[in-house]
């Protein structure tokens, strides 16, 4: 026997075959330029989803703070009315002290060990280590390893006894120059230029991409590549929202943002090596490269800090960044 089709159910069919599901709108906002490695991943992440998801999901990127500021991004992010914040990693100390671990003095020994530690398995928890506050990491994107800048030769930890130096607002932060005698001053960055210019400190701990772009070399006649931390971001998502997404559509979006990570990485090491060189060209600073045995020393002197913070961030996860270390050395 054949079905039967009434008339009602075809038109029911046909309603619900026409009618489209909404698009899942992303608001992605960010605090730098458009033209800076984070800006660029912004806009490439826009472009791929649309490209790949067209119609089911819809990007707008919203760059110099012209949504949300630095200051209340996050809980913006917590009210679900941004999608997708890619903040310092300093900004989520309020939320788990175990990203700390990217701000201990000489705990890596270069980027390639930062690289190895966040693909690997504690690195990945990190990411997950404040859903209980409705965030979720998706990924680290690099502004790159700080350096030690000042106004006095830095070659051995002794040499930074009594220079004031410029910090973010961190624990680990001051107690790292305290190690060395060195008393601090939480100045914001667009201050910072300023600060070196008027002396109000004479250090400052930058990678090369900011020292160029603020023109703290011109203020600055001596800049040790220390290597001595990483500053970086973590791009994160409404857990809630981020879990809602289908699992499809979610798995793609993932895909994506693995692309995006690899080019804003890349970008962002390509402009602290170039901004190294047009700084060395300058010949306003001299740039200092330590010996094994000077960083050792540093390294030696700051040890402490982690002692002081292995409460917090975790034994556990301070050994595997140590462990990456003792690899690359083998």
């Amino acid at each position: 026997m054949k079905p039967i089709i009434t008339l009602a159910g075809l038109v029911l069919a046909l309603t619900a075959t026409a009618v489209e599901a909404e698009p899942i709108v992303i608001k992605f906002s960010h605090v730098v330029a458009e033209d800076t490695p984070k800006g660029k991943g912004a806009l490439l992440f826009k472009k791929l989803v649309e490209e790949r998801l067209a119609g089911q999901v819809s990007v707008e990127v919203y760059p110099n703070s012209t949504l949300f500021g630095d200051a209340n991004e996050l809980d913006a992010l917590a009210n679900n009315e941004v999608q997708l914040l890619a903040p310092s990693l300093a900004k989520f100390e309020k939320y788990t002290k175990q990203v700390q671990v990217f701000d201990l003095p000489f705990l890596f020994d270069d980027l390639e060990a930062v690289n190895r530690f966040q693909k690997r398995a504690k690195g990945r928890q990190l990411l997950r280590s404040m859903e209980k506050e409705n965030i979720t990491g998706l990924a680290y994107w690099h502004n790159g390893m700080k350096q030690l800048s000042s106004t006095k030769a830095l070659l051995l930890p002794g040499d930074a006894t009594g220079i004031t130096f410029r910090i973010q607002p961190s624990a680990v932060l001051e107690s790292q120059f305290t190690q060395v005698g060195a008393p601090t001053k939480k100045i914001p960055f667009s201050e910072v230029y300023a600060s070196l210019q008027s002396g109000t400190v004479q250090g400052a701990e930058n990678p090369w991409s900011n020292i160029y772009s603020k023109k703290m070399h011109t203020v600055q006649p001596y800049i040790t590549e220390s290597n001595h931390g990483v500053l970086d971001y973590m791009l994160v998502s409404n857990t809630r929202f981020w879990f809602g997404i289908p699992h499809r559509v979610r798995t793609e979006l993932e895909g994506i943002i693995d692309e995006v990570t690899f080019e804003v990485n890349r970008a962002a090491e390509e402009a602290n090596q170039a901004d190294r060189e047009r700084i060395r060209k300058a010949g306003t600073s001299e740039i200092i490269e330590l010996t094994p045995e000077q960083r050792e020393a540093w390294r030696e002197a700051m040890r402490p800090v982690w002692q002081e913070f292995e409460p917090v961030i975790g034994a556990d996860i301070i050994k595997a960044a140590q462990t990456v270390n003792r690899k690359q050395r083998q």
